[in-house]
Parts: C-alpha cells; structure tokens; sequence
C-alpha cells in the first residue's frame, strides 16, 4: 500500500504593496492649475500659463514614471513630487497675501460683491487643495512608501490608527482623506479628528489655519463693508 505523497508546504507570499490610484491626486492638481489660471493677473505669483504649465510638467512626469497606482519608490519620482507641492503651496500662499493686501488698500479685484466671493472663494479653494497635497506627499514618507510600509509612528495619526478596530489591519490612508483634512482644517481652524503628531505636521496645519482665518475673516468683514 503506498502512501500518499504530501504536496511541498507552499513559501509565504512576499508582502505586496497597496498602491494608490493616481487619479485622485492628479484632478487635484489638475484643479488647482485651473484655479491658478482663473485669479486675476494681480493676484498670481507669475504670468498665467507659467505656474500651470511647471505643474502640468511635474504632473506628468509623475504619471509617465508611476502609472496606475502610486507604488514605485524613486528618488526622482519623490523629487518631482515634493517639487510639485512646494510650487502649489509657495501659489496659494502668495495669492492669499496679494487678496489681503487688495482687501485692506480696497483694490480694484475686491471692490464689488460678487469680484469678491469669486477672488476670495478661489484662493480659499488653492489653500485647501495645496495643503491637502501637502499632506499626501509628506505623510509617512509619502504614498509610495505608505504602500509599502506603514511606520509605527506617523505624523499624522487618523482614527482608523488610533483606533485599530475601525478598519482592516492593511489600511491606508489616501488621498481623500487628506483632502479631507486640508477641508476640515481650514473650516474649523484647527484639527478634528486626524491628530498631528510630527512638529512639520504640526506646523502645516498651524499655518493652514492661520492662512484660511485670515481669507474667510477679510473676506466676510470686506463683504459687509461693500454690501453697507
């Protein structure tokens, strides 16, 4: 009687990334370059097409070396990325210090109602993008790494971290959650229910706060003054 061969114990699969899809972070940035283009001349950091035209390059590069989902760890692809961010950041930064100086010297781009929501709505909406974006691509390494390895330690924590039995022991954050927070943030003015942890995250936020107080204060306090 022969016995039954027993089948060779099959090897542990190798850990697979949890890529990201890139379409979310790129209708971001395709967003953001339409509300670039759509400020007034006085209100932009340079000509109109020069800072869509740098992003649209970046965005591009991104996607021709990571197609699909975010999961290739380059320090190219990291280098564009972070590249990508400080220009929309260094954009949303400088409208919104432009839309205060024409708020308080009662410029020609706020001196009506409806210039005025439209001016100030637009740069709000490129803060809330540019952070969000800051966010993404600076958590944990940014998420090509988070695809791969998720750090004990975050910078920042979301409930779904602080609390494990929320969601699934592989979640990741993604883009729409930090999208998420850069909405909160600046509507409430300070953290909800994702806590920063790092000193930068800590920073960003305190800034994004700052920078949305100040539009949404200006820009209420300069609509009843016009609608008086």
């Amino acid at each position: 009687m022969t016995g039954r061969i027993p089948k060779p114990t099959e090897s542990p699969r190798p850990h697979e990334p949890v890529g990201e899809a890139r379409w979310p972070m790129a209708a971001a940035v395709i967003a953001a370059m339409v509300l670039t283009i759509l400020l007034p001349d006085d209100l932009r950091l340079a000509p109109r097409w020069l800072l869509p035209a740098i992003e649209g390059l970046l965005l591009l590069t991104l996607i021709a070396g990571d197609p699909g989902l975010i999961s290739r760890r380059s320090a190219v692809l990291r280098t564009a990325s972070i590249a990508l961010v400080g220009v929309l950041a260094l954009s949303a930064v400088w409208s919104t210090f432009q839309l205060v100086d024409d708020i308080v010297r009662n410029g020609k781009e706020t001196s009506s109602a409806t210039g005025l929501l439209q001016t100030g709505g637009t740069v709000w909406a490129c803060t809330v993008l540019a952070f969000a974006l800051l966010y993404f691509e600076l958590d944990s390494g940014g998420p090509a790494a988070r695809g791969h390895h998720m750090p004990p330690t975050p910078a920042l924590a979301f409930p779904q971290q602080l609390s494990p039995g929320l969601a699934s022991a592989d979640w990741r954050p993604r883009f729409i959650d930090y999208l998420y927070l850069g909405l909160t943030n600046a509507t409430a003015f300070s953290p909800t229910d994702v806590m920063p942890l790092a000193p930068w995250a800590k920073i960003a936020m305190g800034i994004q706060s700052l920078v949305s107080l100040l539009i949404l204060g200006l820009v209420v306090a300069r609509a009843v003054n016009v609608l008086a």
